[in-house]
């Protein structure tokens, strides 16, 4: 990958927590502006960590990161929505505007537009506890991209829904990617959500955590790619990747 083509890269860069834990040593990687990139490895590995260093949540003990653009222009889904329950639908995604200092008013046509993204038109005036977890998580994800983020991090948003639900989102994810087309950085244990979902996957060794392998495969899916041949044999060579690199 040339220089000039990376959004964001980290170089060399290793990551100490205050308990001593190395989470990351030697860790290299750059994304491209557009790409959908899964970081794929065994629990522990660090990923949820290069996420939050990405978006500044935290500080590299050694190495770089570099931008070329879009620094401040950052949206975060995390594994749990984290909605504020005393908020309604529409509140909950007003939040990242109102820290800017937007008056509601003036949000609420991007809100609006936010919910009709994620399929919840209709749903502003509802509250967290009468949501599923999928609608809630829907909500996360339209919190994220109220902002109009030029790049995306996902850290497992899908992993406690259920397999219908999750196929739903991974669908729906894929669609406002093809429109939008953000930058998305998601994390993810799974080897077959990586494979639908992905343009790179940057297989992750065991702690401390470093880039082992990549596997670019074509863009893009729909659907029907879960049950084709193409499918099955790309998680075949993402599942010995990543027994690869956890020995």
């Amino acid at each position: 990958m040339r220089e000039a083509q990376a959004l964001v890269a980290l170089r060399g860069v290793d990551k100490v927590y205050s308990n001593g834990v190395v989470a990351l040593r030697g860790l290299d990687l750059a994304i491209r502006e557009g790409e959908f990139v899964s970081l794929l490895g065994p629990s522990g590995c660090g990923k949820s960590t290069v996420l939050r260093l990405i978006a500044g949540l935290g500080q590299l003990s050694r190495g770089a990161i570099e931008w070329s653009s879009a620094r401040h222009e950052i949206g975060f889904v995390f594994q749990d929505p984290t909605l504020m329950p005393w908020a309604t639908v529409a509140g909950n995604i007003y939040l990242p505007l109102r820290v800017r200092g937007i008056a509601r008013a003036a949000a609420m046509p991007r809100v609006e537009r936010a919910m009709e993204q994620v399929g919840l038109a209709g749903f502003g005036k509802a509250y967290p506890r009468e949501l599923s977890g999928g609608m809630r998580m829907r909500v996360s994800i339209a919190r994220a991209l109220v902002a109009e983020p030029k790049i995306l991090l996902m850290d497992e948003p899908f992993a406690a829904l259920d397999e219908i639900t999750r196929f739903r989102l991974n669908d729906d994810l894929l669609q406002l990617w093809a429109s939008q087309r953000w930058t998305v950085v998601f994390v993810t244990h799974s080897v077959f959500e990586s494979v639908y979902l992905s343009m790179r996957i940057l297989v992750m060794s065991s702690r401390p955590g470093r880039v082992n392998s990549e596997v670019v495969l074509e863009t893009r899916h729909d659907s029907s790619f879960r049950t084709s041949a193409a499918y099955a044999e790309k998680c075949r060579t993402v599942s010995a990747r990543l027994a690869e690199a956890m020995q």
